[in-house]
């Protein structure tokens, strides 16, 4: 294996926030044979020796982004807290941790999302029922990207 730096989650969030503000498709980062680019569509990290990327194919059905931009602003709207790839169930083959219609709890796991080889729980912040689910499984999603409304 070749010499591979751990970027911040921080630092990806700032990357994909001046994406946002600038209107820019991608930036790149390079920090000696490492390098992160961060594109709309999601995180691309590799270390230049290898090309291995981490980040999930993209997946065939495409939502349109203003379609999605009034989902961010209802008030059971769930959004994303980083940059990374959303799963919906625990693992492959596993049923998903909620479905549509189904009741949930303040702080349940409704989904995972993988950043940097992580998979971070993302929980309810209300007791509420799932009446929407906004990505598929396996999707990449960006830093305040609506996933889920629990009403």
């Amino acid at each position: 294996m070749g010499n591979f730096i751990q970027f911040d989650a921080a630092a990806i969030r700032e990357l994909a926030q001046i994406l946002r503000e600038t209107d820019l498709t991608e930036i790149e980062l390079v920090d000696g044979e490492a390098r992160l680019r961060v594109v709309r569509q999601g995180v691309v990290m590799a270390p230049v020796a290898q090309q291995v990327a981490v980040a999930a194919p993209v997946a065939a059905p495409v939502q349109a982004a203003p379609a999605e931009a009034p989902d961010a602003d209802h008030p059971g709207a769930v959004t994303s807290p980083m940059v990374g790839v959303a799963y919906l169930s625990p693992e492959p083959g596993a049923a998903a941790f909620v479905t549509v219609g189904a009741k949930v709890a303040q702080g349940q796991t409704l989904l995972l999302i993988e950043a940097m080889k992580t998979y971070n729980q993302i929980k309810a912040t209300r007791a509420g029922t799932v009446t929407r689910i906004l990505v598929e499984s396996g999707t990449p999603v960006e830093y305040g990207e609506p996933l889920m409304i629990v009403e």
